[in-house]
Formats: structure tokens, C-alpha cells, sequence
């Protein structure tokens, strides 16, 4: 069978990296295939400390600020953010909960997911926290309820059936399997989520992300988020520390 030129530039572009032996037959490639591959390139690790440049921007503000960010695998999230090395906020999330505190106005946070869900622009759990730092979907991609084709020499992965008020799909890269972007869109909320990514790096001999571009809309409400990786260790001792001032106000959410 003769392969139309598109489809034999990308078999060309999968030959050039480890993934191509996963998938042979990328015209015909079943969802099960290519969902494997992607799962099979989640990083392994025990623990990630890594420093990041972020920028944040809403409708109200602009502010670039300096993360130290501090991960043990399915168990901790910890940042740090700092401006001109003046630490200003510091968070630490769990499977379980969230909490954060900020030096500004003195005030702290102790809870669920609402928090970081704000920040973000949409409702996040913990793993989709996790895996958005780290190139993986947020959403659980189950065989039996995705199909994947190829387009534009990446592989998009949707559902076989998109519920009305939950439109989702993802673009793989070819390279790595990673995830080239991600989008979810609720029109009945008016909310929308993108998460797109640049080009990946290699530490040691897994694929982490350089770049993450994440926008999100809600009823008019815009928020978009850049992050910049600058170095990544991967494996080494750190901690956690996380403790309140006692003169901080504890804060609640509407």
C-alpha cells in the first residue's frame, strides 16, 4: 500500500526516535497503540526539583515571577514563588488538599482544590496538577472511549462521541509521544482550557517540557500562564517546608 506524502513524512519522523518501534503501521494505528506510547512516556521519577520562569496574566494583572519548584511523585507539589529573590507566596499541594500562603498581605490558605482551580482558570485535582507539569494528559484517555488519527503529522486523540458540554482532544508529538496540546472546551459553563507546549528536553533519557503555554476563559474571565523550565534535577534529596507565620490571616473562598 502506498503512503500519501504526509503520512511518509511522519512514519520518517517517528523513525528518527524510540517511539517508532511501538507503532509500525501509523496510517492504521489504533487508539490502544498510540494511548500506550503516551502512557509508556510518562517521566520516572522519585522526586523533581527544578527552577521555572512564569508569567501570569489576567484582566486585572501582569506579574513575571521566579519559581522554585519541588515534586516527589504522586505525593508533593511544592513552589516557591519569588521576585527580584523576595519570596512572596509559597504553596503545597497534596493528593488531599491545598496550602498556600503569601507575604504581601500576610495571609494563608488551607483546603481543597478551589484555590488552585482559580489560579488556574479551571477545576484541577492534584494528578491533573501533576501531569500538566509534566507532559501528560489531564484526562484519562481510556481506549475503548477514544479514537486516534493522524493529522497535521501529529496523532489527535478525541472521543468517540463528544458529550455536549464536554469537548475534548488532544495533538501528540511524534517525537516523544508527549503532548503537543490540549484542549477542553464547556460551552455550557462558557469555559474553555488549552494547554499547549513547546519544544521538550531531555534529562537523562526522559522527555520533560521547556515550555507551557496554558490559557483558560470563563463567562469573559481570561487567564493565561507561561512557563519557562530553566533546569530540572531529577532524583535528588529535598524537602518540603511549609509554615504558616503565626501572625498570617487565614482566608476563605466564596
Amino acid at each position: 500500500m502506498k503512503l500519501k506524502l504526509h503520512y511518509l513524512l511522519f512514519l520518517l519522523m517517528l523513525a528518527s526516535c524510540g517511539g517508532a518501534k511501538k507503532i509500525t503501521d501509523i496510517e492504521n494505528a489504533s487508539a490502544k497503540e498510540v494511548i500506550a506510547a503516551h502512557k509508556a512516556a510518562a517521566p520516572n521519577f522519585k522526586t523533581l526539583a527544578g527552577r521555572v520562569q512564569l508569567v501570569y496574566e489576567t484582566d486585572e494583572k501582569l506579574q513575571s515571577i521566579t519559581v522554585s519548584l519541588r515534586m516527589e511523585k504522586d505525593k508533593n507539589i511544592w513552589i516557591k514563588a519569588s521576585v527580584l529573590g523576595i519570596t512572596i507566596a509559597k504553596v503545597l499541594i497534596t493528593p488531599t488538599s491545598v496550602s498556600y500562603y503569601e507575604t504581601i498581605g500576610k495571609t494563608y490558605f488551607e483546603g481543597d482544590f478551589a484555590l488552585l482551580g482559580e489560579w488556574i482558570g479551571t477545576p484541577i485535582n492534584f494528578q491533573q496538577a501533576q501531569n500538566l507539569l509534566l507532559g501528560q494528559s489531564i484526562f484519562t484517555l481510556n481506549p475503548s472511549e477514544y479514537t486516534a488519527t493522524v493529522f497535521q503529522n501529529s496523532f489527535k486523540i478525541q472521543p468517540k462521541q463528544q458529550m455536549q458540554n464536554f469537548i475534548h482532544s488532544v495533538f501528540l508529538n511524534p517525537k516523544n509521544f508527549k503532548i503537543a496540546s490540549e484542549t477542553l472546551s464547556q460551552p455550557n459553563d462558557e469555559r474553555l482550557l488549552s494547554i499547549r507546549y513547546g519544544d521538550y528536553q531531555t534529562v537523562g533519557d526522559q522527555f520533560f517540557p521547556s515550555t507551557i503555554l496554558i490559557d483558560t476563559s470563563e463567562k469573559g474571565l481570561k487567564t493565561k500562564i507561561e512557563m519557562n523550565y530553566k533546569k530540572i534535577d531529577l532524583n535528588a534529596d529535598v524537602s518540603f517546608p511549609f509554615d504558616v507565620p503565626t501572625d498570617y490571616e487565614k482566608i476563605q473562598l466564596n
